[in-house]
């Protein structure tokens, strides 16, 4: 794969959350926008980190209410541990396919992706702005049983589709030939929390990563038609909190979550 395909010159908005965690998978581009980022908002990876714990909890939960599917879409670089990685330690034979669109997540998902149980774990390289390609795929279509719940994960991934209605859309579009009893978890970004964030949002756009950020009545309407779980949408760190989110701050947490039934 070339730098090319990679656009190595451009921050891209996977490669700026795998440096603000720490990791080694991104580039100049992006840590320059990450650094103007943390001008802003220095608490950005106690939010990031927040985050990556909302997704366990979310998915451990699904897991243990017997979900068995699981449809994570922006999936982002490998980051331990992984969707797959909670849900089959709960349930092995649980079935997991990751979506992304970016060829370096692509690369890792390939290399690191491996199931921990035995269920399968697969990986689709496609839009989440085209939900039917994603649902048509046969990693979907032939590898779930769709008689049977799926859990649909959109973890730090709205936040890029900037229009309410198409975000709206998107959900409902992948969430209709689903049955009954399938779930939505998702997180998206908001600076109700702390005005400075603002500024942080700000510096992805202009360089070149389309953000929006939403109140929580704007997140809760994401939710429109479905049965949302006890505590509803709030802050992630305060999502069916783990020892690790006791003591965050508020204003360090840039993300509200919620999970919700079909």
């Amino acid at each position: 794969m070339s730098s090319g395909d990679l656009q190595t010159d451009r921050p891209h908005s996977a490669r700026i959350y795998d440096y603000l965690l720490g990791g080694k998978d991104n580039f100049e581009s992006d840590r320059r926008a990450a650094e103007q980022m943390l001008k802003h908002t220095p608490g950005l990876p106690i939010s990031m980190r927040a985050n990556r714990r909302f997704m366990a909890k979310a998915a451990g939960f699904l897991a243990d209410r017997g979900v068995r599917q699981f449809l994570d879409i922006g999936t982002g670089l490998p980051t331990s541990p992984n969707l797959h990685e909670v849900v089959q330690r709960i349930a092995p034979e649980a079935t997991v396919v990751y979506v992304d669109n970016d060829p370096l997540v692509l690369t890792h998902a390939r290399a690191l992706l491996t199931p921990v149980g035995t269920g399968a774990v697969s990986y689709l390289d496609a839009d989440l702005r085209r939900p039917e390609t994603i649902l048509e795929a046969d990693a979907v279509a032939k590898g779930f049983d769709l008689s049977r719940p799926v859990a649909v994960t959109l973890i730090a991934v709205l936040q890029h589709v900037i229009d309410d209605d198409q975000a709206r859309d998107i959900i409902g579009r992948l969430m209709a030939p689903l049955p009954a009893g399938s779930a939505l978890a998702l997180s998206a970004v908001t600076v109700e929390n702390d005005p400075a964030g603002a500024g942080t949002v700000r510096t992805y756009n202009q360089n070149g990563v389309p953000v929006i950020a939403r109140t929580r009545v704007g997140v809760e309407a994401l939710f429109s038609g479905f049965d949302l779980v006890e505590p509803g949408v709030v802050p992630v760190h305060r999502w069916k909190p783990v020892d690790a989110d006791k003591g965050v701050d508020d204003a360090a947490v840039y993300m509200y979550g919620g999970v919700a039934f079909k």
